[in-house]
């Protein structure tokens, strides 16, 4: 089954694993259709949120082990050595660029952490902005349990988003914890049932939209650039930034629909 790509008309767009029969697990053609829907996504200047979720009591466990694993193990040496990039057709950035590591989509991502998250569901996760979560789902880093290496993020990601001491204990432990364990050690924003998941992660979006688009896209671009860098960096970054919004059509929108105590009208520029 496909990658779903559902735009909506609210400048909303829903993005659904269905691979229910192998758990949402991503092979090599799924790992490269979810990279084109965060391409498709980032694009679009219609779509300004995007709601990631899965079919079926799973969310996503990550990489097949059956498939996509054995062609890795395979060609790793060559690919560490450079040698090729090549996977059966297929990109070997496709996988980190499915779970959003290195990419620059500055647009918002919410999670609908609709059952397990684990492995490179967990790495993907690390790429959302809000995550919601129904109360049955279950979070791990599952890669030491089988000898492999959570290389689509997470080790980077996870130790910058939560408390240390937490973030280590999923990463070395590797056991699966409850979705109210996760909301604790901040890995979520929200639990909630099941029935109640899609309605939260679009209420967030709703929220979201509700601002200038222009302005929250170069706030996540701020935040993600100043996180990579140094302090005294970050604040050029911001004021640069800061500079481009403030001479945008919507930063003169706003403040003017205020005044006429109407709701803006944002132009996305």
């Amino acid at each position: 089954m496909p990658i779903h790509f559902e735009p909506g008309d609210d400048h909303v767009v829903t993005i659904t694993i269905d691979r229910s029969e192998a758990r949402n697990s991503l092979d090599m053609e799924h790992f490269f259709q979810l990279r084109q829907a965060w391409e498709r996504f980032d694009a679009d200047d219609e779509l300004w949120v995007a709601i990631i979720t899965g079919v079926g009591p799973d969310f996503c466990v990550g990489a097949d082990l059956k498939t996509y694993i054995p062609e890795i193990t395979k060609l790793s040496k060559r690919i560490s050595a450079g040698e090729t990039t090549d996977i059966g057709g297929y990109q070997i950035d496709d996988g980190v660029k499915a779970v959003l590591r290195g990419t620059k989509i500055y647009k918002p991502i919410i999670a609908a952490v609709n059952g397990t998250c684990v492995a490179g569901g967990m790495e993907m996760l690390g790429g959302c902005d809000i995550r919601v979560a129904s109360d049955n789902a279950t979070f791990a880093v599952m890669e030491p349990k089988r000898g492999l290496f959570a290389g689509g993020g997470t080790t980077v990601r996870l130790p910058r988003q939560i408390a240390f001491p937490a973030a280590m204990e999923m990463l070395l432990c590797a056991d699966q914890i409850s979705a109210q364990r996760a909301f604790s050690m901040g890995v979520l924003n929200e639990v909630c049932h099941p029935g109640e998941l899609m309605e939260r992660a679009l209420a967030y979006a709703s929220r979201i939209t509700s601002n200038g688009p222009l302005a929250v896209r170069k706030t996540k671009e701020s935040v993600l650039r100043g996180l990579a860098t140094t302090m005294s960096e970050a604040y050029k970054i911001e004021s640069e930034i800061s500079s481009e919004v403030f001479a945008s059509e919507d930063a003169t929108e706003g403040p003017k629909a205020f005044a006429e105590k109407r709701p803006p009208v944002w132009k996305n520029r």
